[in-house]
């Protein structure tokens, strides 16, 4: 028996072409493979992957600050109140130790020597404006590397009843947690830094209150570096007294909140 011929649908239009159209029989059930991946493609995917990881940017943000510490260490920014700043003539002078004292205390330098240095550099009233400034800036930058390169590693991290507390406190009321927090002397300003950074507390109300909480203890350094040359006046003995009572007061805040913290 002859087999079929396929007819045209219509007579003025051919039938298909087995060399160019090939019969449905010939690719039913053949699954188009998929594209090939590279080698090269899949281990520079796994290598981005692993260099965006949370854990390796937290890495990454204490290789830094070690860097940053061992560097400061060996530069010795403390000469600053014994050989004085570099001469730049004007207000340059004022915002380049700004820029400096922001960088210093990202790199965790206790702020206490560079308010004295800002007092004994520039007197008590640029001293402050510097002081103030620098003490801005460095908060933005620890809050900008730790939002970075910290929080998502170490927010699954906050377990504890303590913790899990301080981090809402910060994230919904962020302004008047801050102001507290500088306010308050016993609080160490880099952890207070990085601490508000893994939190969702916002850019605004961090420099915001950090600016104003940070005036009267900053203050206080920078009027005694300023008159450290006469250690008699009433103005040093003020400012030292205040620093004084304020450190007592927040070490015996401090050693009855680690009561509470034992008892719960």
């Amino acid at each position: 028996m002859p087999a079929p011929t396929t007819r045209s649908p219509h007579p003025l239009m051919p039938g298909p072409d087995p060399a160019v159209d090939p019969p449905r029989h010939a690719t039913a059930g053949v699954v188009p493979s998929p594209p090939q991946v590279t080698t090269a493609g899949a281990a520079a995917r796994c290598a981005g992957g692993t260099l965006l990881s949370p854990w390796a940017r937290l890495v990454l943000l204490l290789a830094l600050l070690a860097a940053a510490a061992t560097t400061l260490v060996l530069v010795e920014p403390q000469q600053i109140l014994a050989e004085g700043m570099p001469r730049v003539p004007g207000g340059a002078a004022v915002v380049l130790f700004a820029l400096a004292y922001g960088v210093c205390t990202a790199a965790l330098v206790p702020r206490p020597v560079l308010n004295l240095a800002a007092g004994a550099l520039f007197g008590a009233q640029f001293g402050l404006a510097a002081a103030v400034a620098g003490t801005v800036t460095g908060a933005g930058i620890a809050f900008g590397l730790g939002r970075l390169l910290g929080q998502d590693a170490l927010r699954p991290l906050l377990r504890a009843r303590w913790l899990v507390a301080a981090d809402r406190q910060l994230s919904r009321h962020g302004f008047r947690s801050m102001l507290a927090v500088r306010l308050f002397p016993g609080v160490p300003f880099a952890a207070a830094n990085y601490c508000a950074a893994v939190s969702r507390m916002g850019w605004v109300p961090f420099l915001t209150a950090t600016g104003l909480g940070c005036v009267p203890n900053t203050a206080a350094y920078v009027i005694a570096g300023s008159r450290a040359a006469t250690p008699a006046s009433p103005a040093f003995l003020t400012a030292a007294g205040f620093i004084a009572v304020t450190g007592i007061a927040g070490a015996a805040v401090a050693w009855c909140k680690r009561g509470r913290l034992h008892r719960g």
